[in-house]
């Protein structure tokens, strides 16, 4: 597979610890596929920039293998190799990591989208997107937008005795036109859902996923329940008064109500909010009796937001107790009642997820113009990206790395894959030519390289 393969691979070694993490990922390609994958994955670690294919490829693929450069493109563009089994084999990963004493806890799965700008338009699928962030200055910008899911599965937080929860992203589809948005998280949501057989899993979402196209997938799957935001004029009606005996149809819902006359604020603010709660019936969840929430800063009616649950908190198996989460740990029986509007709070992990993968590994700024090259290589960074939260719970080996962050991790393995490639580099050196040129130049890189290092620190 690779040039220095003999000395590079062996079980204890960094890049042979690597190659058997993500071997799970490539059991059904081809062989050349898998083996170049991997690469690109571990030239995605140890380069702290992966501005294009031909970046990684001049600056640590040539060095590690005979593979030609559109090789790698190939790989990503034409290879016969379905990037979708990305998703489950990380969700597999993800649950293998819940300790025995938390199986009963809830799992959440997060649902958002996000734009990415490019400044050409011969990428495929590329568009003129509303930007509601407006970046640029503008609220329109040329460019992809990617759906995506993540997963959050608790753990037992060592140092601090309590319950956090993983956030993992499981992948990216791009959106395309004549595709919705809600389509495509419809199909990954079903795509994932088999994974976690009878555990109870809570879908998260925003108020633009807070439709019937999506959250009618809670009819599909018995373990499935949401808590969303929603628009604040939605319509909202009380639930179907009792049958009083007379003759004609009973009604199907009780009168419509109002966000500001007909919600009952807390006296005094729950973290940062007034908030309220009844069940409700709404048309988007036809006949199910639901939770709607109502939260205010300052109690005026123009600054009210709205939240639904389909779950109660009587339903939850959540060691409130335990939790990380400030908010649910301090709950009491008075606060019970608005334990699903809490948890609505992890779903702002996928934001933190975009931040980090746009800011430091480079999400934005692949080269690839075809829709399924753009595809593979935005699913590997995330693949790559997932492995530096995986690794540090999974392995014993790195246990050591779990108060780090997947930044810090990253730079830890960036330096020992270097290491090795450099040591197993110079041994291959040689055996094929004792000249001593050669051996002096590769000590000279060695040292030059530990040189800038220790000036960076």
């Amino acid at each position: 597979m690779i040039r220095i393969l003999h000395l590079l691979y062996t079980e204890k070694s960094i890049i042979g610890r690597l190659y058997c993490y993500f071997s799970s990922y490539f059991e059904t390609f081809s062989a050349p596929t898998a083996e170049t994958l991997f690469l690109l994955i571990l030239s995605v670690i140890t380069l702290e920039s992966a501005d294009s294919i031909r970046f990684l490829y001049k600056h640590f693929l040539s060095k590690i293998t005979e593979k030609s450069l559109n090789a790698f493109y190939y790989a990503c563009s034409y290879a016969k190799a379905d990037y979708s089994g990305f998703m489950t084999v990380t969700a597999r990963i993800a649950l293998g990591l819940i300790p025995e004493c938390l199986i009963s806890q809830p799992i959440f799965l997060c649902i958002d989208d996000t734009l990415v700008p490019k400044f050409g338009k011969k990428f495929e699928d590329v568009a003129k997107l509303f930007d509601h962030a407006a970046h640029g200055g503008s609220n329109y910008l040329n460019g992809h937008c990617f759906v995506s899911l993540m997963l959050c599965v608790p753990v037992w937080n060592k140092d601090r005795n309590k319950i956090s929860y993983l956030a993992i992203p499981l992948g990216y589809r791009m959106w395309q036109k004549g595709k919705s948005k809600l389509v495509l998280a419809s199909e990954m949501m079903d795509d994932v859902m088999p994974v976690f057989g009878k555990k109870q899993i809570i879908m998260l979402c925003d108020s633009w996923y807070a439709k019937e196209n999506l959250l009618k997938l809670v009819d599909q799957y018995s373990n499935l329940d949401v808590i969303c935001s929603a628009r604040s004029d939605s319509v909202l009606y009380d639930l179907a008064p009792e049958p009083t005996g007379k003759r004609g149809r009973p009604a199907k819902h009780g009168k419509r109500l109002c966000l500001s006359t007909d919600f009952e604020l807390s006296e005094e603010k729950i973290g940062d909010y007034y908030t309220g709660v009844r069940k409700v019936l709404t048309n988007i969840f036809r006949e199910r009796e639901v939770l709607a929430y109502v939260t205010t800063a300052d109690r005026k009616p123009e600054t009210m937001r709205l939240f639904f649950s389909t779950i109660f908190p009587h339903q939850l198996s959540l060691f409130c107790a335990w939790q990380e989460e400030e908010l649910l740990n301090q709950t009491g029986s008075s606060l019970m009642q608005y334990i699903p509007l809490f948890l609505y709070r992890f779903r702002w992990k996928i934001e933190i997820s975009y931040y980090e993968q746009k800011t430091f590994w480079s999400l934005c700024n692949y080269m690839v113009r075809s829709r399924k090259g753009i595809e593979m290589m935005i699913n590997l960074i995330n693949v790559a990206y997932c492995a530096m939260k995986l690794l540090p719970v999974k392995e014993a080996a790195f246990n050591k790395y779990r108060s780090y962050s997947v930044q810090e991790f990253r730079f830890v393995l960036s330096e020992q894959i270097r290491e090795q490639v450099f040591f197993a580099s110079f041994v291959e050196t040689l055996e094929i030519n004792i000249k001593s040129h050669a051996i002096i130049g590769r000590l000279e890189q060695w040292v030059l390289r530990h040189h800038v290092f220790t000036q960076k620190l």
